[in-house]
């Protein structure tokens, strides 16, 4: 296991800010000779404290211009229908996270889509017809003042 140390978490916070940097822009950064940076960051890799690498993408540019989460009830409680419901959201490139919650839904969702119209369709033809969705509430982000998503 590896310690996750103040060092430990300066390179992660950097590393967060931006991937791309080379390990000496990196080392400079966290005040850390080349090699001692490195060492600590393949660690953190082979830990599996760093998980991967992804690229931010600008969702304008891409075409979307609507994001929603989206909280999910279901109409039965049984694992078949959890993972019948997480199946079928897998396959819909729409849904962009899924997360099973606690509280009085079981699902809440990230959707982006190209417009409201696009989400419209998504919601009757994709979400709509699955038999196991009981309960859907949309919340429409207006802004997203942080987002430290990577």
């Amino acid at each position: 296991m590896t310690k996750i140390d103040d060092m430990n978490r300066r390179i992660l916070r950097e590393m967060t800010r931006d991937g791309r940097q080379t390990n000496l822009q990196l080392a400079e950064r966290v005040g850390l000779s080349p090699s001692a940076c490195l060492r600590r960051v393949q660690e953190m890799e082979r830990a599996g404290v760093i998980r991967g690498y992804r690229a931010v993408l600008d969702p304008d540019k891409l075409g979307i211009g609507f994001t929603a989460y989206v909280t999910v009830g279901l109409n039965s409680h049984t694992k078949a229908a959890q993972e019948a419901f997480e199946r079928a959201v897998a396959r819909a490139p729409q849904v962009r996270e899924c997360h099973n919650v606690t509280g009085t839904v079981e699902y809440l969702l990230r959707v982006e889509t190209a417009d409201l119209p696009a989400y419209k369709h998504w919601h009757t033809e994709v979400l709509g017809v699955l038999p196991q969705v009981q309960a859907v509430t949309t919340f429409v982000v207006m802004g997203s003042p942080k987002d430290d998503r990577a």
